[in-house]
């Protein structure tokens, strides 16, 4: 008497349950496996470079360049936030407050730019919108550095170079915000919400204030924090524009301050700390707002 091995429909010679090729589950074992590599390696990159900046702003000039770093001898923290804000008359302080109101203000404004200009170009129809969203997209491909010798000769110009408003008013204009403000249009404020408002008598102006820009919350602040972020670390456009060390953001001031230590061998740990001190408030805002700013990614992801 002879036993027949079952096989699988339509695959002959094959024995049913044991499938060709690698064993059940070692694909997913090793995908993951390769993920988690990735990710950790990635959080590493990310992660020792502040590590680095922590351990190094507790230094004082001569430690500074020892070879033991992540050491927690030469303990100078205290020391050298005193000699910071100590430093060419408390300069440092008045670039922390020239930075917070840039970015901060500009991020704001240029957000509720952004956002509004996004939000015609989703909703409404008028003639060429297309040909300048176009225009909009090629902006975004422009790099911001590219601007700044001709920014500077309209400046000048109307008599704003080496003022605040030479740093601010430039910033406020983002292409990019124009259009992810579309795409969060798109996905946040559906067209039945404002066809039923204007039935209830409100007009444009009322219908956008009152719905859609709250509606709009999330990808306001995704806008606000990408656009916070920019002017944050913004460096040539205040370079050209500014003379005046008083006007100077963190950036611009703490790279003055960099090429004075090849000299003065003691700005290297105030710069050091300074720049410690210089992440805390995109720390803070990508903490703060990171419920509102991950829904803002998704945004129109799911229909």
């Amino acid at each position: 008497m002879t036993t027949t091995t079952p096989t699988r429909p339509g695959v002959a010679g094959r024995p049913l349950g044991k499938p060709a090729g690698r064993s059940f589950g070692t694909g997913k074992v090793t995908s993951r496996g390769v993920a988690n590599a990735v990710v950790l390696i990635a959080a590493l990159y990310t992660l020792l470079p502040g590590l680095w900046l922590l351990f190094a702003s507790t230094k004082n000039a001569d430690a500074l360049f020892g070879s033991d770093i992540f050491s927690l001898g030469d303990f100078s923290l205290a020391q050298n936030l005193s000699d910071l804000f100590a430093m060419d008359g408390g300069l440092y302080g008045e670039w922390y407050l020239n930075s917070l109101l840039y970015a901060v203000g500009g991020a704001l404004v240029g957000s509720l730019i952004s956002v509004s200009a996004g939000y015609a170009f989703d909703k409404y129809e008028f003639r060429h919108k297309e040909k300048l969203f176009g225009l909009v997209l090629a902006g975004v491909m422009v790099p911001p550095t590219v601007l700044a010798l001709p920014l500077y000769l309209v400046a000048s110009g109307i008599g704003l170079v080496n003022t605040f408003w030479a740093v601010f008013i430039p910033v406020l204009f983002n292409p990019f915000g124009v259009y992810l403000a579309r795409l969060l249009s798109s996905g946040y404020v559906p067209n039945e919400v404002l066809e039923a408002s204007r039935v209830d008598g409100a007009g444009e102006l009322q219908t956008y204030v009152r719905v859609s820009l709250r509606m709009l919350g999330p990808g306001f602040v995704t806008v606000f924090l990408f656009q916070l972020t920019a002017i944050w670390n913004n460096f040539f456009l205040p370079m050209v524009m500014l003379s005046d060390q008083h006007l100077y953001p963190l950036s611009l001031g703490l790279y003055t301050w960099n090429s004075s230590a090849t000299v003065s061998p003691e700005y290297y740990p105030l710069v050091v700390i300074g720049s410690l001190l210089a992440i805390v408030p995109l720390i803070v805002a990508f903490v703060t707002l990171q419920r509102y700013w991950k829904s803002g990614l998704t945004a129109g992801s799911v229909k």
